[in-house]
């Protein structure tokens, strides 16, 4: 699908030279002298390269076209997850390296969605939100009491990350998995 230069947005997934294409950075910029053009930062997902491309605002880019499928996670081995998809209950392997850091968050069944490009799993979005186990965390110190005041935790699954003075060992939260940040206590 054709779209305009302007319309790129940042995890937007383009077909350039001969190659896919994730858009991690846009910029649109209007210089006093000449036309505008959009400033975009992208990296192969084949070849795992980054890019920097200049568009003018009247070039059109190819969109790439995704298929989405919902599939439910089964298990893991050395180097790939496993998951199914709930109507047919095909399975599917996807590579450890696809998924990245956002694996250790899979527990059995959680529900995700899979993105295909031609036929090739290329990318797997987790829910917003799940819960997770805090495994070891700091003793809040008393007087701390300021509410910007946060302390290291490591979860279950060995994900480090920040969480307030009140919440202790064997506490069940809620982690956003876009940013991996802490949201609630359960």
């Amino acid at each position: 699908m054709k779209i305009n230069a302007g319309e790129i947005r940042v995890g937007m997934l383009l077909e350039y030279k001969n190659d896919l294409w994730q858009v991690l950075k846009t910029q649109h910029v209007k210089p006093g002298k000449g036309g505008a053009f959009a400033q975009v930062e992208m990296k192969s997902l084949n070849k795992n390269t980054k890019l920097n491309e200049r568009f003018r605002s009247s070039e059109n880019v190819e969109k790439a076209s995704l298929d989405e499928t919902v599939y439910n996670y089964l298990y893991e081995d050395e180097d790939n997850y496993f998951f199914m998809e709930p109507k047919t209950f095909e399975q599917i392997e996807i590579k450890k390296d696809i998924i990245g850091e956002k694996g250790k968050l899979l527990k059995e069944n959680l529900e995700v969605s899979v993105s295909f490009y031609n036929a090739n799993p290329i990318s797997v979005e987790l829910p917003n939100q799940v819960s997770c186990k805090i495994d070891t965390t700091d003793v809040a110190i008393k007087g701390q009491t300021v509410s910007s005041s946060y302390k290291p935790a490591i979860l279950e699954n060995g994900i480090k990350i920040q969480v307030p003075p009140f919440v202790n060992v064997g506490d069940e939260i809620i982690l956003d998995t876009r940013n991996f940040e802490y949201i609630k206590k359960i």
